[in-house]
């Protein structure tokens, strides 16, 4: 497989060979940043950890530049933390048993600059490859301009696939923004409860990112216990730890939907909830 970047590279954990170990993937996210897959698909890496006929593979966008940095690498240049991010993500794949995680090694820009050509077709490659079931990549609602744009490319590739070789769902995930907001009809919830261990082991590979100033690992087990115990308000917890996803498969198997016609349905959604609920007791009270 040709991937568009020189030092892009697809990293095999047990060190089978490429083809091979992205054929058996069953679950698949597709992120901007190194630790993002951790974060958001932590539900495939759960659903294929130690399980024979599950496997997970990751992609990872960018090459890492521009992150925040202090202490330990506060004195880093940007060779210098792709090169740590590189390893961390290697590591966290070797943690979690991946079949492999594709290093694809492109700029910021060049993923929010459209049409992302470049980016668009290595995952198309990827998956074309790989054939996962499932496909997990970011929320469209996210704040992070290169998620939104990942999440978007990811779409695109997908959509240039012949529709036999599709993934059966695609979801975009939380990171950079919530989905507590959603109404609970639309929300897809994943149980992370089973090994939380191994889920708090994976965002702590990325020492650059905790040492260097943001505490992802505190934030994403706190966000997931939290929505384990804000998920239902009239009812005992039924799990330690959830996120949510929102389901984005409509997009691809209706390649002409427009994903901010898609989108905007959850927002009208919610509007129409509190509008209806604010009518309806305002007139109790009168």
């Amino acid at each position: 497989m040709k991937l568009t970047r020189d030092r892009a590279e697809i990293y095999v954990p047990d060190g089978l060979a490429p083809e091979k170990a992205l054929a058996r993937t069953t679950h698949l996210g597709v992120c901007a940043h190194q630790d993002d897959l951790e974060i958001m698909s932590y539900d495939g890496i759960l659903q294929c950890f130690q399980q024979e006929e599950r496997w997970f593979t990751g992609i990872v966008v960018t090459n890492g530049a521009g992150s925040p940095r202090d202490d330990l690498y506060k004195d880093y240049t940007d060779e210098m933390m792709q090169e740590v991010r590189r390893k961390e993500q290697k590591k966290a794949a070797y943690v979690g048993e991946y079949a492999a995680v594709a290093l694809l090694d492109f700029p910021s820009k060049a993923i929010k600059t459209p049409p992302g050509a470049g980016p668009r077709d290595d995952i198309a490659a990827i998956l074309r490859a790989a054939g996962p079931e499932v496909v997990y990549t970011h929320n469209l609602a996210d704040k992070h301009d290169t998620h939104v744009a990942v999440a978007l490319r990811t779409i695109a590739a997908i959509r240039s696939l012949p529709e036999d070789l599709r993934p059966k769902r695609l979801y975009g995930v939380e990171v950079w923004r919530d989905l507590d907001w959603m109404v609970d009809s639309d929300k897809v919830a994943f149980d992370l409860s089973a090994h939380e261990n191994l889920g708090a082991a994976l965002v702590a590979v990325f020492d650059s990112q905790i040492c260097g100033g943001k505490r992802y690992d505190l934030a994403t087990q706190g966000r997931r216990r939290a929505h384990a115990t804000y998920h239902a308000s009239h009812g005992t917890d039924e799990s330690t730890s959830l996120c949510y996803g929102m389901d984005l498969t409509p997009l691809v198997t209706d390649p002409k939907l427009d994903p901010w016609t898609y989108v905007s349905g959850f927002f009208d959604r919610v509007v129409s909830e509190v509008q209806g609920r604010l009518a309806q007791l305002q007139n109790e009270v009168k």
